[in-house]
């Protein structure tokens, strides 16, 4: 069978990458057309677009980059056209996919999956009138999100989470943590790994003040994680500071050999906690504490961070909008770091959380699911 697939981001990418593998195992015949990004690439198929493309932030940043967005759609749906497939799958990126899923259910006679769903339960809930008229099947990747859809009278199949997958999986480098910084050329003190995003908008608005904050520990290092498809060079203006450094594609094992890690707010808080790294949870909004309050005002949920959304309390500290400062993350890196309560209590939480998720193989479950909605 043809699949056309679409991720417009990093951990899409990632996502992606490892549904097409367990794609071609139940469907040996598989072939793919995709936009995403260099790990679906690996595993075959035509690219149409690079998400490098298309990873636009914010309604400031789309108004900016208007026709490029509107360029991206109009070549999608001209290489749906093209491709003639037997299924359109979605990979989250709701703003774009959801216009694709339209269009699709209104001019061809396939069905439409979406594989990871649109955070509908945070904000945005009308977008359920859209999931609900153009997605013939949902695979949810979080426990929660089949009592969202439950209560709008959807029905959802929830596979596991991938991030379970993806870390289960890794194959790290067996070495001790002075061997990873004699790896790399860094001196022999414990690390605080900095998880600053996977777009240049949300680096720039965070990183700086995790490196001032990471740089009053002097007995410790900082290492920063290069986002993929993020040039080096971008990351240059913040390697100023010194006793500071940067690796690319290794974020699994420098979560490993790291005393604590700041990350922003996304996937990676949950796969921080499942390698069990201490971690605090970042976000920037924009003006501040009235920025805080219109947040509440709009994002239906208590928590921010996946961990907390999972385990039903603050597992992990937040510090959102306002409380993003140097001064509140030196607080709490100092609890995680010199404090041995605090740090096992976390662990405590983190062993909870795995048990809630499950099992890996949440891809596999997903195409499994898909090829076997295809054949009835």
């Amino acid at each position: 069978m043809r699949y056309f697939i679409i991720a417009g981001e990093a951990s899409g990418d990632l996502h992606a990458s490892n549904l097409m593998r367990e794609l071609r195992n139940a469907d040996p015949e598989a072939e793919f057309c995709f936009l995403g990004g260099d790990l679906m690439q690996a595993q075959g198929g035509k690219m149409i677009r690079h998400y490098r493309q298309m990873a636009f932030m914010g309604i400031v940043a789309v108004l900016k980059n208007a026709r490029t967005v509107l360029g991206n759609l109009r070549d999608c749906k001209q290489a749906i056209l093209d491709f003639e497939p037997d299924v359109l799958i979605l990979v989250d990126y709701p703003s774009f996919n959801l216009r694709v899923a339209r269009f699709v259910k209104e001019n061809l006679p396939i069905p439409v999956f979406y594989y990871i769903s649109p955070k509908l339960w945070a904000w945005k809930e009308y977008r359920i009138r859209d999931v609900k008229r153009y997605v013939d099947k949902m695979f949810t990747i979080l426990p929660f999100e089949t009592e969202f859809y439950n209560s709008y009278n959807y029905q959802v199949d929830y596979v596991g989470n991938p991030s379970v997958d993806s870390v289960a999986s890794y194959q790290g480098i067996s070495q001790s943590d002075a061997g990873f910084c004699a790896s790399h050329g860094f001196p022999q003190k414990p690390i605080i790994a900095l998880l600053p995003g996977s777009r240049k908008q949300e680096i720039s608005k965070c990183l700086g003040r995790m490196i001032e904050a990471a740089g009053k520990f002097t007995d410790y290092q900082t290492v920063i994680s290069g986002a993929p498809g993020i040039d080096p060079g971008f990351y240059k203006p913040f390697l100023q500071a010194g006793n500071l450094h940067i690796v690319f594609g290794q974020t699994y094992e420098l979560l490993r050999h790291s005393k604590a890690a700041i990350v922003n707010s996304g996937t990676a808080t949950l796969e921080t906690a499942l390698i069990g790294t201490p971690e605090v949870v970042v976000y920037h909004v924009a003006l501040g504490r009235f920025g805080y309050w219109l947040k509440d005002m709009v994002i239906k949920v208590k928590y921010i961070s996946l961990v907390n959304l999972i385990l039903g309390k603050e597992a992990v500290k937040e510090l959102v909008a306002h409380l993003f400062t140097v001064g509140n993350l030196v607080e709490e890196l100092d609890l995680i770091l010199n404090n041995g309560t605090y740090r096992n209590k976390m662990q405590e939480d983190y062993s909870r959380l795995r048990q809630i998720l499950g099992e890996p193989g949440a891809a596999k479950r997903a195409a499994e699911g898909m090829v076997g909605e295809l054949k009835k």
